[in-house]
C-alpha cells in the first residue's frame, strides 16, 4: 500500500507561481509512475502531468504545457509539481497519483491517490 501526501497548495493572484509536492511512503517503488491531476466541483478528474518512473520522460495536458514542469527526486520519494503563470481557471484541488508501469492520462488507471490540495488563483 501506498500513501502520497501532497503539499504546498494555497492562494495566489494571476501570473503568479507554487510548487506542489506529493511524497511517498508506505510499500513505494521508484517504478511507479506518478501523475498530477486537479478536479474543479462539478467536473471529472482531468490529467495534468505525468511522470516516468526514471524521470526521463514527462507529459502534460496542453492547457498547461509550458507553464508548468512536473519532476521526481526518487531518493526522497516525492514528486513536484512547478507551476508558473498561473491562471484563475487552474482553480482547482489537485491530486498526485501513482501506478506501476507506464504514465497514463485517465484516472482510474491509478491506484494510488494523495487527499488533495487546494489551489486558487485570483484574478
Amino acid at each position: 500500500q501506498v500513501q502520497l501526501v501532497e503539499q504546498g497548495g494555497g492562494l495566489v493572484q494571476a501570473g503568479g507561481s507554487l510548487r506542489l509536492s506529493c511524497a511517498a511512503s508506505g510499500r513505494t517503488s521508484s517504478s511507479a509512475a506518478m501523475g498530477w491531476f486537479r478536479q474543479v466541483p462539478g467536473k471529472e478528474r482531468e490529467f495534468v502531468a505525468g511522470v516516468s518512473w526514471s524521470g526521463g520522460s514527462t507529459y502534460y495536458a496542453d492547457s498547461v504545457k509550458g507553464r508548468f514542469t512536473i519532476s521526481r527526486d526518487n531518493a526522497k520519494n516525492t514528486v513536484y509539481l512547478q507551476m508558473n503563470s498561473l491562471k484563475p481557471e487552474d482553480t482547482a484541488v489537485y491530486y498526485c497519483a501513482a501506478r506501476p508501469g507506464a504514465v497514463f492520462t485517465t484516472p482510474s488507471e491509478y491506484n494510488a491517490w494523495g487527499q488533495g490540495t487546494q489551489v486558487t488563483v485570483s484574478s
